[in-house]
């Protein structure tokens, strides 16, 4: 490609050249009639009146095109090789150029008004949405993303950004209040009362050890042990114990059969009175401090974070590079979805146009000094025959035009002067 477009460049300063070498002969072919009919009028100038006209129009006409000659060489070299004053003026002024032409570009094309308005004509996020939309592209964008996965997590690794970013995760949770949070979850829990359903799991626990056998008999030989001989030789535990337990089981029916039972209202309070804690109580705040110190400081979690890395890490790595990727997958389909809310959504382009704008304005007002310096450089590196011929393919053939110009009005002066001596002096 670069080289076809170095052969076509080629080919176009060729055709350049041949069209300025062409105009330039036919300028100076003008000159030489111009001074050969001069010197024919001179010669028989006593023939007619008209002769005189004729001649006027040559003579002046040879001079303008040669002062144009003049003018148009003196642009590019010393005209016929002569050291003359402010002559050569563009490789003489080569510096000078350089500079100006940079802070042109700079002042002009780079100026922060120009660069926001020209940007401001471009859609970027239509055309990131119709880039995203298709599916083809979209795949080769998640393939080469996938591909750079091993490198970032090996970079990742060998960084140190990984131990960084779980000494700031852990940083971040030590400054957490424990208390406030958990008390907040809890009031999230308990609204419409469903921590009742706690409640009624506590009250089944308590009757199924009311009916347990093995329960029953440890609970007798409690009562046993608290009671006087002769109470026991009355067998007063077993009927302490049936009361017991039929009071109970009696209680917990009439808990299960009212929602509105006072039990019930007084595990309201109590939970509302440890959330309540949770958040206004020193002593809760220090002992969930105490129990987050010690939780962050287990090896255990330290060994558990580095082996779910570890896990993480390879998982990744093998899916990225098998044929049916998952990770693949799923990022094709995203940046598809991606495209087209984006194309559905003109908020959003808005504002990813004006994000874009404001981005590109501002690395172009930060860069613009740069690339005024590097033009310039660039224009003060170039060999002096190389600028003066760049200059001269791209606009001298259009200078050429001026000797003819200067041959046209010079003749017309040259009739003007003449008619005017010949109307004063006849």
């Amino acid at each position: 490609m670069q080289q076809s477009v170095s052969i076509s460049q080629r080919a176009d300063d060729a055709a350049k050249l041949a069209a300025l070498q062409r105009v330039k002969a036919y300028a100076t072919a003008a000159l030489v009639v111009c001074v050969a009919v001069f010197i024919v009028c001179r010669l028989y100038a006593d023939v007619s009146p008209v002769i005189g006209f004729i001649g006027a129009f040559a003579e002046a006409a040879a001079i303008g095109g040669l002062a144009d000659w003049y003018a148009v060489v003196a642009l590019f070299r010393r005209p016929l090789g002569l050291p003359i004053p402010h002559t050569a003026i563009i490789p003489t002024n080569q510096a000078r150029i350089a500079d100006n032409l940079g802070g042109f570009i700079e002042t002009n094309f780079l100026a922060p008004d120009a660069v926001r308005r020209k940007l401001g004509e471009l859609d970027f996020a239509a055309q990131v949405a119709e880039w995203l939309s298709d599916a083809k592209r979209s795949e080769a964008l998640s393939n080469f993303v996938a591909r750079l996965v091993p490198r970032m997590l090996e970079a990742v690794e060998g960084s140190g950004l990984r131990t960084f970013v779980a000494q700031r995760v852990t940083e971040q949770v030590q400054k957490v209040e424990v208390g406030p949070l958990v008390a907040d979850v809890l009031s999230t829990f308990t609204q419409d009362r469903r921590h009742q359903k706690l409640f009624d799991e506590l009250i089944d626990l308590i009757s199924r050890f009311l009916t347990d056998e093995d329960a029953q008999a440890s609970l007798r030989d409690r009562i046993r042990a608290e009671l006087p001989t002769l109470a026991k030789f009355f067998r007063a535990d077993a009927y302490l114990l049936r009361k017991i337990v039929r009071s109970s089981a009696t209680l917990i029916t009439e808990i299960k059969a009212d929602d509105d039972h006072p039990m019930r209202h007084e595990f309201d309070r109590f939970v509302d009175n440890f959330i309540n804690d949770l958040r206004t109580s020193e002593d809760y705040r220090g002992r969930m401090d105490k129990l987050k110190q010690d939780f962050l400081a287990r090896p255990e979690l330290k060994t558990l974070a580095r082996d779910m890395w570890k896990e993480a890490r390879a998982f990744i790595e093998r899916d990225a590079g098998a044929d049916d990727s998952t990770l693949r997958r799923h990022l094709t389909a995203m940046f598809v979805e991606v495209g087209e809310s984006l194309a559905d959504d003109p908020r959003i382009r808005s504002e990813m146009n004006e994000g874009f704008v404001i981005t590109l304005t501002s690395f172009v007002e930060a860069q613009k000094g740069g690339v005024s310096s590097f033009i310039s450089e660039q224009v003060r590196s170039w060999d002096l025959g190389q600028l003066t011929r760049l200059i001269e393919l791209n606009v001298g053939r259009d200078l050429q035009y001026i000797r003819f110009n200067g041959m046209l009005i010079g003749g017309i002066a040259g009739v003007a002067l003449h008619t005017l001596e010949v109307l004063v002096l006849s």
